[in-house]
C-alpha cells in the first residue's frame, strides 16, 4: 500500500498500480475465455455406432439413428473387424447407390473416430461388395449447437477434422499468457 504523499514523489507508482490492475482484468478475462472453450468441448458427444454390435451386416442403422440427436463436435465411433470393413464417407448419390467410387474418406483399420465438424447430413457405408446393400449404411443428421443443420462450421483441426486439436492452439495461447501475465 502507498501513501497519496508517495504518489506524489513517484508518479511511477499510480502508473504501475493501473497497469497491474489492467493486467488482473486481462487475465480475469483469459481465464473466462479459456473455461469457456473447455465448455464447448465437455459438451461434446462421443457415439459407438451400434452400440454393442458395431459396425458390422446384419444391424439396422436407420433404427440406431432413431432415438440419437447428433450436434456439431460429437464423435462418431466405427468398431469392426480389421480390412473386413470399411467406414467410407460419402455423399448422397454414393450413400443411396452403394458406392464409394467418390469417397468423402476411406478407413479400414479397424476403429475410426470420425468428428462431426459441419451441420448437415453424413452419409457413411461399408464399401466392401455386398455389405452396403445389406443395411451397412449409416446418414446422420448434425445440427448445430441451437439445433439447427444449416449455419456455421468448428474450425476443423489437422487430424481428421478434430475438434481438440483447433482448440489446443487457444488453450496454449491462453495458459503462455496467464504465466507471463503471473508476476504483475
Amino acid at each position: 500500500a502507498t501513501t497519496a504523499s508517495q504518489q506524489q514523489c513517484d508518479p511511477r507508482l499510480s502508473t504501475r498500480q493501473g497497469f497491474q490492475s489492467t493486467m488482473a482484468s486481462f487475465s480475469a478475462a483469459l481465464v473466462a475465455l479459456l473455461l469457456a472453450s473447455c465448455a464447448v468441448a465437455a459438451a461434446a458427444t462421443t457415439f459407438d455406432v451400434g452400440d454393442g454390435h458395431g459396425w458390422q451386416t446384419g444391424v439396422d442403422y436407420t433404427a440406431w439413428t432413431s432415438d440419437k440427436t447428433f450436434a456439431v463436435g460429437d464423435k462418431l465411433v466405427f468398431n469392426y473387424t480389421r480390412k473386413a470393413h470399411t467406414v467410407t464417407e460419402v455423399n448422397k448419390s454414393g450413400y443411396d447407390a452403394c458406392s464409394g467410387g467418390n469417397s468423402l474418406s476411406n478407413d479400414d483399420s479397424g476403429a475410426t473416430t470420425i468428428t462431426l465438424t459441419t451441420p448437415g447430413v453424413h452419409y457413411f457405408i461399408c464399401d466392401v461388395p455386398g455389405h452396403c446393400a445389406s443395411g451397412m449404411k449409416l446418414a446422420v443428421t448434425v445440427t448445430v449447437a441451437g439445433g439447427s443443420t444449416t449455419g456455421g462450421t468448428i474450425p476443423a483441426g489437422a487430424a481428421g477434422g478434430s475438434l481438440l486439436p483447433a482448440m489446443s492452439g487457444l488453450v496454449t495461447a491462453a495458459a503462455g499468457a496467464l504465466i507471463v501475465l503471473a508476476p504483475f
